[in-house]
């Protein structure tokens, strides 16, 4: 059937997780060859999928509503369709004619692999060119892992590409950027939702560079000040509203400005800026392992590690900490927030997977989910990456096992982060705010908060769980099957940066007494 409203040379670039056009290559490179027609495709598989959520598309839609007028400035707004993304493509194949189809490479979950895989497959055989650019430094196809730090540094050391100048208007109906109700979405019982978009973007890296990020080395860590001294550009990293390129570039440009000046608080400056982006490069990093190794979406890296905690999936636990109703003040503070706002920095991410994990002895399988659509910054990669590390199923990272009450105390010491997500402990007094169960009965009545009616008990002792997981654990990796994998993981997936460090990590389990941590593992990484 020959097309109804052919347009000649017509370039389709198709916007997924990179919702901008400052730094979109594809955008870019689109305009240098024909009249280009910006799609979004809205995909009621992945929206009804268990790990998107209301939140997800709150962030999505603003950042959709903003790319729609910047392209309109330009003189052709962004397209939103909703349906299976071949199908799309193909009604627009039979309406326009052939066209070049352009996109950003995208390492997500097995539904959009799949998605991409059937994209490209009904290109080749529908006589579409298509191109795909890499967005995050991470190496498609055969990887040698000792040259993978200079590849990435190589990508983030090109140019930005700026947007294009300007757009031919198409005769193509925009079409509605579907609503929560649209997709059958539960509203979100989200407090301080990040907005999304390219403005808000640029505006939180710029106040991070020059206003909030002066203490972020000493404050990340703490939910008391993480949640203002962190960059908070995760959420605009995962959906691409600005590219980690851009903010490289910037905070390079910024520790620059400050390498001529002195003066302790130049000093502390130079510092956070430092630590952030020496943290830059483990976004790529972890995206990377998924990239290499789909399977680990479904498998731990380690698969003998499958089976150890499959058949122990306790309801009552599993729903207790979902709502922020362990017993353990900050792991339901946490619990709470992340709910409210869709955030939490990394150290307290650990920690409620840590608990999860090992206190509560949770599958990572069985409660990755949850976190997946709590998390408005989901980006699959780090998700399926970070449950595993923090549950002790990688075979090369020593096991963090969290004290939640120690953690507590050193991080939230007056109990204030407490108080504002756990409102039944408001008025328990500072001496037991971070272990209210040890209240003597006249105080808790004070305090209006009695262990058991108004706040739960602890539905488990941290001491005895955490020993029975380093046991447990700890016989895994005697196997030698189990540490022949390890080696296997290490040499697929480890970092070079620290190699000598890792071997003291990678046969045993040392280190891991209930601790704080610390806040300068080579592993982690704050947005």
């Amino acid at each position: 059937m020959s097309p109804s409203h052919p347009i000649p040379n017509l370039q389709v670039v198709w916007f997924k997780r990179d919702l901008r056009t400052h730094d979109h290559r594809p955008l870019h490179h689109a305009a240098l060859n024909g009249p280009v027609l910006p799609i979004y495709i809205v995909e009621p598989d992945i929206v009804a999928a268990d790990d998107f959520s209301a939140g997800h598309w709150q962030f999505i839609r603003s950042s959709l509503s903003e790319l729609r007028r910047a392209l309109a400035d330009l003189g052709q707004p962004l397209v939103v369709r909703v349906g299976n993304a071949v199908d799309t493509f193909e009604k627009l194949r039979s309406d326009a004619g052939p066209f070049t189809l352009w996109s950003h490479q995208e390492t997500g979950n097995r539904a959009t692999f799949d998605r991409d895989i059937d994209v490209r497959r009904w290109a080749a055989t529908s006589g579409i060119e298509m191109h795909e650019c890499r967005q995050h430094g991470v190496v498609r196809g055969a990887l040698d892992r000792d040259r993978w730090a200079k590849q990435w540094q190589a990508f983030m050391d090109e140019p930005e590409t700026p947007a294009p100048n300007a757009l031919q208007s198409l005769p193509v109906r925009p079409g509605p950027i579907p609503t929560l109700a649209d997709l059958d979405l539960p509203r979100g019982r989200f407090e301080a939702l990040q907005a999304g978009g390219e403005e808000a973007a640029h505006r939180t890296l710029q106040s991070f560079l020059f206003d909030r990020g002066r203490r972020y080395r000493r404050e990340m860590s703490s939910p008391v000040t993480a949640f203002q001294s962190c960059s908070r550009l995760s959420p605009h990293l995962c959906w691409g509203t600005i590219s980690i390129r851009t903010v490289r570039n910037a905070a390079l440009n910024r520790k620059d400005e400050l390498s001529n000046r002195s003066g302790r608080e130049t000093a502390d400056w130079r510092k956070s800026i430092s630590s952030f982006i020496s943290r830059l490069h483990w976004n790529g990093h972890f995206i990377q392992k998924l990239e290499s190794a789909p399977r680990i979406e479904h498998e731990s890296f380690i698969p003998a590690f499958d089976a150890v905690r499959e058949n122990d999936f306790d309801t009552e636990r599993y729903e207790a900490w979902k709502a922020g109703e362990t017993g353990y003040p900050l792991v339901d503070a946490c619990m709470r927030a992340l709910r409210a706002t869709g955030y939490l920095n990394f150290r307290m991410r650990a920690m409620i997977v840590s608990f999860a994990a090992y206190d509560l002895w949770l599958d990572w399988r069985s409660f990755h989910d949850v976190l997946a659509r709590r998390w408005i910054d989901y980006e699959p990669g780090i998700h399926f990456s970070q449950l595993q590390m923090q549950s002790g199923t990688t075979g090369i990272n020593a096991l963090r096992i969290y004290n939640p009450t120690k953690q507590a105390r050193d991080l939230d010491p007056d109990g204030t982060f407490i108080r504002r997500w756990v409102p039944e402990l408001r008025r328990v007094p500072d001496t037991y705010i971070h272990t209210p169960w040890l209240a003597p009965p006249q105080v808790q009545v004070r305090s209006g908060c009695r262990i058991g009616k108004q706040y739960p008990k602890p539905i488990v002792r941290h001491e005895t769980a955490a020993r029975r997981a380093r046991k447990v654990i700890g016989e895994v990796r005697k196997r030698p099957e189990v540490q022949q994998q390890a080696k296997q993981v290490l040499d697929q997936h480890g970092s070079r940066r620290h190699r000598s460090r890792r071997k003291t990590t990678q046969s045993g389990v040392k280190n891991h007494r209930s601790h704080s941590d610390t806040s300068g593992q080579q592993q982690t990484f704050e947005f």
